[in-house]
């Protein structure tokens, strides 16, 4: 049995009486019950005054035995002598002893705490678990356990690193050490009291790998100025990020103090910290679920639907596109923030995807809705269907996001297969096209086409036709079907681009060619399954 003993004594009375919650206390004396940090706040001052009366003599506790983790303080064998207590001109304070324990007592109950701003003392509260709760459960979202996190005011780290070295020197005093690692921290206290609360009241567990966050963000504006000092003493810690309002972040202050030298720190932060006025903000409540994956295949109809928004310089140039069709009724149903839209390649404006479709996915950003039967995905992709002539889906399911890199993976070693309506300036005949189809695995070098110059590098990308077969039509046109290399550019094949494409079919053909319409008949990518639609 581990508890607080005889050598945590002069800890508990010196942090009681400079205005520490008892919470904070338990964390300073490095006890690992979660059980005791649950009690109730006013069980735990009578507890550590019943704890402070006790004969000086006796180890054990009355009221304080729990099963804890080995204490990891270690007594020095020999113990450095420590300087004497410091005014704070730059050092630690005289603290005063406790003379009347009852005041002592009565004062910490009343006081907001010095070390955690009153986060252990009014936020554990059943109070505040229901306002929690209220905003979870106002949100409408679908989980069936929560992860919760907290971020605390970047001073709040000051504070507990002054009271450390307070506690430090107390128990050098007594040749003890205390590593600062061995404190329990307030995050991880704040949720061994939050959860059991949280989790009665939501009916679902705790679970660190749960995909629904609950997050609270702390702020104490009395005292945010507090380690302003720390840029001074040591500035390569504050550097300035675009995504950040203040260069004073948790974790830079946090680098800060672990750099800085103790009396430098004493030199500019007093030591006990003083007792706040007011209590801790919860300047936000926020719900987040993680990321849904969709994907399915979708074929699409139109020769003038792009296949995602088509805007130049501000200006949108069609009213719609497959990504919108497809994700306004998946966004409308997961009820998510927004999505994110990816597939396997894209084709142009102009061009009809057939066959079996193109396999896509896509994110939904922090839905509310994550839980739907096949049969609902099956009438989910059936009211897409349905809503325009355009665009149709096949195989629509949910996915994890470890799958989506199935569809990106080896897409230049797949093929794909086309069929274009050619036209040539000169007349031909049957026999004239006739030799495409005996072509196999013809070698392109396609310079970066000009109409895509603007968004892709300059580069010359080699190629592979691996067959082609003619379909004569007339004199001037004929349809050729060809199955190539993923990532060959179809069009530039035909014309030439100026001879940025070589050979081509024009130069194949000793004429003048050009495509009037070009459709992707598959795309043989085995991705996602099939489904039994």
């Amino acid at each position: 049995m581990s508890s607080l003993t005889e050598k945590d004594r002069p800890i508990v009375q010196l942090l009681l009486n400079t205005g520490t919650c008892p919470r904070c206390i338990l964390r300073f004396c490095c006890v690992g019950s979660q059980t005791l940090y649950r009690r109730p706040h006013k069980d735990l001052i009578k507890d550590l005054k019943e704890f402070l009366k006790n004969n000086k003599e006796k180890e054990d506790t009355v009221c304080l035995e729990v099963v804890d983790p080995p204490c990891k303080r270690i007594r020095l064998e020999h113990a450095e002598e420590e300087p004497d207590d410091l005014n704070h001109n730059g050092a630690l304070q005289q603290i005063p002893s406790v003379n009347d324990e009852n005041t002592a007592m009565e004062t910490s109950a009343v006081k907001v705490c010095n070390v955690c701003l009153g986060i252990l003392q009014e936020f554990c509260k059943a109070d505040f678990v229901k306002k929690v709760c209220q905003k979870i459960n106002s949100a409408d979202y679908q989980f069936t356990s929560f992860v919760f996190s907290v971020s605390l005011p970047p001073q709040l780290s000051v504070r507990e690193h002054a009271a450390w070295l307070l506690v430090k020197q107390e128990m050098g005093k007594l040749g003890l050490s205390l590593a600062k690692d061995d404190i329990v921290q307030l995050k991880e206290a704040y949720k061994w009291i939050i959860h059991p609360q949280l989790s009665e009241e939501l009916g679902v567990p705790a679970d660190g790998k749960s995909l629904f966050e609950v997050s609270v963000v702390f702020a104490h504006p009395e005292t945010e100025e507090e380690c302003h000092f720390l840029a001074t003493a040591c500035p390569d810690c504050f550097k300035p990020a675009k995504n950040k309002q203040s260069v004073f972040t948790r974790m830079a202050v946090i680098k800060a103090l672990e750099k800085i030298k103790e009396e430098d720190f004493l030199k500019h932060f007093p030591c006990p910290p003083s007792s706040p006025k007011n209590l801790c903000v919860a300047l936000e409540i926020q719900c987040n679920n993680g990321a849904v994956f969709v994907a399915g295949r979708y074929n699409k109809y139109s020769r003038n639907l792009p296949q995602t928004p088509w805007i130049i310089d501000g200006e949108r140039k069609l009213e719609s596109s497959v990504e919108e069709l497809i994700s306004e009724h998946l966004m409308a149903e997961f009820k998510a923030d927004s999505f994110n839209f990816s597939s396997s390649g894209r084709e142009d404006v102009d061009v009809r995807t057939l066959g079996n479709g193109r396999p896509f996915a896509i994110e939904l950003v922090n839905p509310r809705r994550i839980h739907f039967t096949a049969e609902e995905m099956k009438g989910l992709q059936q009211t897409i269907n349905n809503s325009s002539d355009k665009i149709q889906v096949r195989d629509l399911q949910l996915v994890t996001r470890e799958a989506i890199g199935r569809m990106k993976e080896g897409e230049e070693e797949k093929t794909k297969t086309y069929s274009a309506l050619i036209w040539t300036d000169k007349a031909i005949q049957k026999e004239d096209i006739a030799f495409l189809d005996d072509i196999k695995e013809l070698k392109l070098d396609q310079k970066t086409p000009l109409r895509v110059l603007h968004r892709r590098p300059l580069a010359v990308r080699c190629r592979i036709i691996h067959t082609m077969k003619s379909e004569y039509i007339d004199e001037h046109h004929f349809r050729l079907h060809l199955k190539t290399q993923a990532g060959t550019y179809i069009k530039e094949f035909v014309h030439g681009d100026f001879g940025r494409t070589k050979p081509n079919i024009g130069s194949l053909l000793n004429r003048t060619a050009d495509i009037l319409e070009l459709d992707v008949e598959s795309v043989d990518v085995d991705w996602p399954p099939t489904l039994d639609n």
